[in-house]
């Protein structure tokens, strides 16, 4: 009878409050957008993940899309976002909410183990949904989606910039570690020695005194060898997770210079190197991912992780397959840089321009000179959406990451298409003429 109890009071005490809507200005764009968003479709889709009777019972599906919403966005960690939506009420209207909430409605920790429940697949849908309200706002038609234009990126991993010294001391103070957890009795753990020498090569590199780092190196190299021979002569039958750090270790023990397929992180062993010719930054560590775009208005109709650093030209086929899957529509033309060479990669039924192509239709012409609207598109996604440096776990966390972000791009153009029809008519006169001495993708992120 008390969880009854409660909730006829918390329903009775609602009478004397003041509604959101009541409070909120209906005509911001927050609202608009909420309104727009189709919320019953994300409870018709994650339902079969939820299961009643069992354990304590689930949080609101619309409050938990609204909030990776916002945090995408605006650019939000999973701390921060819960804490500005007790203090912002336009935030909690667009999550569901009907009275104004003092206390934090979840623990950050929620989020992610909500995304660990719904994967990589479980999130496209929002990312499918911006798509949709935009396709019922009339923003984004059949002739959008006709031509885009594709292109890479890196998504870099929050790790430190790997080293061989680095790793090796990590390596070898993580085996330490377990082994001091399961009770083993190391013959030395060169703990105070370890420490030394990870110092000595780090100032002697930077002396650039490099005999003298790479003899440091090569002794922390010594110890991390010791220490897992130690470990694999006094536990012959270890556990999984101690067998799998050993493995890692081992790795980063045996691995040279030019080895393919490297370790360069022990907590994400995915992280891949890639180079992309920048002069400012030669190798990024990370993985690529994949994007298209409309060649008009610059809408996002396709965004995911690729692993294992494929061609460009690998990733144009499943990249058009998911806009058409996303929107519903063909593709009839996609625009490239010359990374996507090779035609025995091109779709048969899509047609593809590569930049730097000659005799075209003044058309085809028009449509590759677009090509490069893309770009802007890629800088705003990682400053803006969270995309330049993902914190999420493992590769389905990088995929999850990826398409947050064009999903919170999308989120910000419509945002910004709605806050024009918010302004008096004397106040869109003079963002008309603001429109003209500005760039678009300028308004597009500040309106």
């Amino acid at each position: 009878m008390q969880p009854d109890d409660t909730k006829n009071s918390d329903s009775q005490a609602d009478l004397f409050r003041s509604s959101l809507e009541s409070i909120i200005d209906v005509r911001h764009p927050l609202v608009v957008l909420a309104k727009r968003i189709d919320w019953d479709r994300f409870a018709s889709e994650f339902g079969a993940l939820y299961s009643e009777g069992k354990g304590r019972p689930g949080l609101p599906t619309r409050l938990m899309v609204g909030l990776h919403y916002l945090k995408h966005a605006f650019n939000e960690s999973d701390e921060s976002v819960v804490d500005r939506f007790v203090e912002n009420p336009y935030w909690q209207y667009f999550c569901g909410m009907t009275h104004f909430v003092h206390d934090l409605p979840l623990h950050p920790t929620s989020l992610t183990r909500w995304r660990q429940r719904m994967g990589a697949e479980g999130i496209e849908p929002l990312l499918a949904e911006t798509i949709e309200v935009a396709k019922r706002s009339k923003l984004l038609t059949r002739t959008h989606v006709a031509h885009v234009n594709v292109d890479t990126t890196v998504q870099e991993k929050a790790i430190a910039f790997p080293t061989d010294s680095r790793l090796y001391e990590k390596a070898r103070c993580r085996l330490v570690e377990e082994a001091k957890r399961r009770g083993i009795g190391l013959r030395q753990t060169y703990v105070r020695l370890g420490k030394r020498a990870f110092v000595k090569q780090a100032r002697y590199r930077h002396a650039k005194q490099m005999k003298r780092a790479n003899r440091e190196t090569r002794r922390l190299r010594t110890y991390l060898g010791r220490v897992i021979r130690d470990l694999r002569r006094k536990c012959p039958d270890p556990d999984v997770s101690l067998d799998h750090l050993l493995h890692l270790a081992e790795r980063i023990f045996t691995q040279k210079r030019h080895d393919q397929n490297k370790l360069y992180s022990l907590h994400a062993p995915e992280v891949e190197c890639i180079a992309k010719g920048k002069a400012h930054k030669p190798y990024e560590f990370g993985c690529k991912v994949s994007i298209a775009t409309t060649s008009k208005d610059n809408w996002v109709v396709g965004i995911d992780a690729m692993h294992g650093s494929p061609y460009d030209g690998k990733t144009l086929v499943p990249t058009l397959n998911q806009v058409e899957s996303l929107t519903g529509w063909k593709v009839k033309s996609s625009c490239c840089d010359r990374g996507y060479r090779g035609k025995k990669y091109w779709p048969k039924d899509t047609e593809v321009f590569l930049s730097g192509r000659r005799r075209l239709t003044r058309s085809q012409r028009r449509w590759l000179k677009r090509r490069s609207a893309v770009e802007p598109v890629i800088g705003h996604i990682k400053t803006d959406c969270r995309m330049n440096r993902n914190h999420l776990l493992g590769r389905e966390g990088d995929r999850i990451n990826a398409m947050l972000a064009g999903a919170a791009f999308n989120l910000r153009k419509l945002l910004a298409g709605f806050f024009v029809r918010f302004l008096s008519q004397w106040q869109r006169r003079i963002w008309v003429v603001i429109a003209l001495f500005i760039p678009n993708s300028f308004i597009d992120q500040h309106a």
